[in-house]
């Protein structure tokens, strides 16, 4: 009885939320008191809270530490990571690099004038083959947001076309960088090669066809529907009157700043192997290489030091901008998956799962559902899919069959449930470069991920 008391506050807390979210409540608040609530339930109730690093000795001090500790954890990681990204991406604005981008790939692109809708279609298997090099969802959606958003806009493709199709090429988390790969071959006993080339691929190949036909049309109706076309042309329009300062300012070489940090991280990528040292390089690094061989083009080219130097503060305030939207989101929204992971929502859904008397196919149906919704509400697919991966080995040897078959639709809707997540890293990331509100990405997303997920369930399990 316990542990469905403890499922039923969880439901309760979530309708609360989503109810405050959708009435544009701060979200920060939200998130972080519902969190803060939940942990202070699950102490009365005595329930196994998440183990702090370093415990305060008194309980209510507690609470605050899993703030605390949260902030050291996302700062010293993602957070400084998508920190550096959104820096970069200012400053490249700033020097005229991502207007240079557009007007070389412009060119090109000419052809997709007409075709808008299959241009961001395109943006999710281009996405998807650099994600398997950069398995960093925000991290490869702030990447895109600086180099492929402006050349998409520039097509006449809308900012929310845009960022979903960017935002959907994180959909599926798989390659042997991926955190949650090495997981699932780690519990399966499966080479991280074998599963990538024998099991993720030939699964993932159908599902990202049928999103770029879901997304051809879903973006195409919501467009339509909310009559933001007209508008936004008007806009592109006058920023194409800007193409010819570009070119006159700005030497064309300045084109490939942008891209610097996607080819410095595939180049050095494990998947590679291109030097017979290997060399890892992380995104955060790769970031500031990149913003000091910007810093170098803008001496060569002002021969002002004084100048470039001032120019710094341009990143710096970038960054500062980054933490105070997009950072401290993170953390609230990690406090508020500790809080049901406190509650034991994890564990009660997994207690109904195996009680449901569901075959081998029922159980491997329920259980990807299960991590679906579980990124969904905690914005994390590494969190969810961690959560309930250990248990596959036992409940396949239960049903008497590979833990490999149920694993893999799990592990690809750990990503996928995050791609739908109004409190993800992605999402948030993105939609603050962008300029527009988590939920308008997420009432796009929604659509194509729920077919994709449904596809992947019959073409795996029939």
């Amino acid at each position: 009885m316990t542990s469905y008391l403890g499922i039923i506050i969880s439901l309760l807390f979530i309708v609360i939320v989503a109810i405050l979210l959708l009435k544009k409540y701060n979200p920060h608040a939200v998130l972080l008191i519902a969190g803060l609530l939940m942990l202070i339930v699950a102490q009365i109730l005595n329930y196994n809270l998440p183990q702090l690093k370093s415990a305060t000795g008194f309980a209510g001090f507690d609470l605050f530490r899993y703030i605390k500790e949260s902030f050291a954890k996302t700062n010293a990681g993602v957070g400084l990571m998508i920190m550096s990204i959104g820096g970069f991406v200012a400053y490249i604005d700033k020097i005229g690099a991502s207007k240079t981008l557009v007007h070389v790939a412009m060119k090109p692109l000419k052809l997709f004038k007409k075709h808008p809708y299959i241009a961001a279609s395109m943006v999710i298997p281009i996405g998807q083959i650099l994600f398997t090099a950069i398995p960093s969802a925000a991290g490869l959606g702030l990447l895109l947001m600086a180099s492929l958003f402006p050349i998409l806009v520039n097509l006449g493709v809308t900012k929310l076309s845009a960022v979903s199709v960017i935002t959907a090429a994180t959909a599926f988390g798989i390659g042997p960088a991926s955190a949650i790969t090495a997981s699932a071959t780690e519990i399966t006993g499966i080479d991280t090669i074998i599963f990538f080339l024998d099991y993720q691929i030939p699964l993932v190949l159908p599902l990202s066809l049928s999103m770029m036909i879901t997304y051809y049309f879903v973006n195409k109706y919501f467009d339509k529907k909310e009559s933001s076309n007209t508008v936004e042309k008007e806009a592109f329009n006058e920023q194409e009157t800007d193409k010819t300062e570009v070119k006159n300012d700005v030497p064309i070489i300045y084109a490939i700043i942008p891209i610097l940090p996607i080819i410095l991280l595939i180049v050095f990528s494990k998947i590679f192997n291109f030097f017979p040292n290997p060399i890892t390089l992380d995104t955060t690094t790769a970031m500031f290489i990149s913003l000091f061989v910007a810093i170098i083009f803008e001496l060569i080219r002002t021969k002002n030091i004084k100048l470039v130097m001032d120019s710094l503060k341009v990143f710096w305030n970038g960054m500062g901008n980054i933490f105070k939207t997009v950072v401290t989101l993170i953390i609230t929204a990690d406090i508020f998956a500790k809080g049901l992971i406190s509650l034991g929502f994890i564990d009660g859904l997994i207690s109904v799962a195996e009680n449901a008397g569901f075959g081998a196919v029922g159980i491997g149906v329920i259980m990807t559902f299960m991590i679906f919704l579980a990124s969904m509400l905690m914005g994390s697919g590494n969190a969810s899919f961690f959560a309930f991966g250990p248990l596959v080995p036992k409940i396949a040897k239960s049903l008497g069959i590979e833990s490999s078959s149920i694993i893999l639709p799990m592990q690809l809707s750990a990503s996928m449930g995050r791609t739908v997540s109004p409190v993800a890293g992605v999402i948030i990331a993105t939609a603050e470069i962008a300029g527009v509100t988590t939920l308008q990405i997420v009432k796009r997303n929604i659509i194509p991920l729920v077919v994709a997920l449904l596809i992947m369930l019959i073409y795996h399990y029939i």
